[in-house]
């Protein structure tokens, strides 16, 4: 006689915790919380933020990508004939239209984020970043995009 089978639940159960009680309940922080936004994510947001700012006073950057990456050299930014310059380390670079891509402006988060000791220091240089290439891009000088440029 084959011995019984037991039984197999419907659904498997939901485990909340781990074997012994001691997992995890829920996440550290809701996500409306600062706690959760990771520094890349807060690093975008004040890009965005700089963006947005001077989109109001020139609506022709509605046609340009802002793009964030960590360093220099990888990724969008790496064309053939990128200048390079052993002495410094870029903050922000103007990629030309080419092709399909639409002219995009890159900003690089790990250079920025090393030259600043507090949030409101990097969200000061990130817009000078974003304003010094939107001029390079526009073909005009800092201070005609944004009036309080170097004042803040």
């Amino acid at each position: 006689m084959d011995s019984p089978v037991p039984p197999r639940p419907s659904e498997p159960r939901l485990r909340r915790r781990d074997r012994h009680g001691r997992g995890m309940r829920g996440p550290i922080a809701p996500p409306q919380v600062p706690l959760s936004v990771s520094r890349a994510d807060a690093f975008v947001d004040l890009v965005y933020d700089s963006r947005d700012r001077l989109e109001r006073r020139w609506p022709q950057l509605a046609e340009v990508d802002f793009i964030v990456l960590d360093v220099p050299g990888f990724g969008p930014d790496a064309w053939p004939d990128a200048e390079a310059d052993g002495e410094t380390v870029p903050l922000g670079r103007v990629v030309p239209a080419a092709g399909a891509h639409r002219d995009r402006i890159v900003i690089y988060r790990r250079p920025v984020e090393i030259r600043t000791k507090s949030r409101d220091e990097r969200a000061l240089l990130v817009h000078e970043v974003v304003v010094e290439q939107v001029a390079e891009l526009l073909g005009l000088a800092p201070e005609s995009v944004d009036p309080r440029y170097g004042q803040e």
